[in-house]
């Protein structure tokens, strides 16, 4: 199994990025995806997920900036993240969990400067 994200970056307070995140060795559409971030210093922390079928839920500090979606047919599962915070700085991880199995991608680096 792999999880391979992309789309991080430097951005400045305000702008926009969207993460992505393909999967293979899966059959993803039933498994739940979703985006972890970790700063330095602090624990991995649930950004958003979105479960097999769409229900998605957010951490409180990101809801209405930030929106999760996936595309099935290409196995994908995206995080568009709008009007970012300095605060959002911080390594963004992709994860997939089925029961008890569990994968994470190798994470994708968000900076967000003031």
């Amino acid at each position: 199994v792999q999880l391979q994200a992309s789309g991080g970056g430097l951005v400045q307070a305000g702008g926009s990025l969207r993460l992505s995140c393909v999967a293979s060795g899966i059959v993803f559409s039933i498994w739940d995806m979703g985006w972890y971030r970790q700063a330095p210093g602090k624990q991995r922390e649930l950004v958003a997920r979105i479960t097999d079928s769409r229900t998605t839920n957010y951490a409180d500090s990101v809801k209405g900036r930030f929106t999760i979606s996936r595309d099935n047919s290409k196995k994908m599962v995206f995080l568009q993240m709008n009007s970012l915070k300095p605060e959002d700085t911080a390594v963004y991880y992709c994860e997939a969990t089925l029961g008890r199995s569990h994968y994470w991608g190798q994470g994708t680096q968000v900076t967000v400067s003031s």
